[in-house]
């Protein structure tokens, strides 16, 4: 019989290994499958020029492509709206939902590389959540993810990143993502 794939991701180990027991200790879970864990990350990134230029969508997809590691959906306007140009079904973004190993793979670049890289980073607002353990954060510049080349990309797009979780409440969400070393300010 075949042996399975041994790799794992970096921060899957460390759930897995560490993090559920502290968990575990900080809220005592009546049964193992009430413990919070990371079920998938959204990145949207919208793009404003998409009305003028037709291609400025197929460069976000590009983009986005490089920095998640799959193939993002193209998201098309639902109504239109004529103070903006913008007609019914017309191409306006690019949206990619991470979940397993890749997901794992992203936040870990994401806390590593890419928010270090980030101007005049003073840390992630710790109230960013939605009331039912949901993390949303947004980005100004695609370009801190090293997938990216400076010299090739025309235009820097911001980017929103939606972090779900299975946790019933914030307080749970926040502590699960401190324990992945998220950089939440003070």
């Amino acid at each position: 019989m075949a042996e399975a794939n041994a790799y794992q991701p970096r921060l899957k180990a460390l759930y897995l290994d560490a993090i559920r027991a502290k968990m575990n200790d900080k809220f005592a879970y009546a049964n193992p499958m009430m413990m919070p864990r990371l079920e998938k990350v959204v990145i949207n990134m919208g793009v404003g020029d998409a009305v003028n230029d037709r291609k400025a969508v197929d460069a976000a997809v590009q983009d986005l492509t490089r920095i998640a590691g799959q193939k993002p959906v193209v998201t098309k306007a639902k109504k239109s709206i004529a103070g903006f140009k913008l007609r019914e079904g017309m191409a306006v973004g690019a949206k990619v939902t991470l979940r397993k190993d890749r997901m794992y793979e992203f936040i870990d670049r994401l806390i590593t590389i890419a928010l270090p890289r980030v101007r005049d980073f003073r840390g992630l607002n710790a109230k960013s959540f939605d009331g039912r353990g949901n993390y949303a954060m947004g980005l100004k510049e695609h370009i801190v993810f090293p997938e990216i080349d400076y010299d090739k990309v025309e235009t820097i797009r911001g980017m929103d990143i939606i972090i779900c979780t299975s946790a019933r409440n914030d307080d749970e969400a926040r502590e699960l993502l401190r324990e992945f070393n998220f950089p939440f300010r003070k």
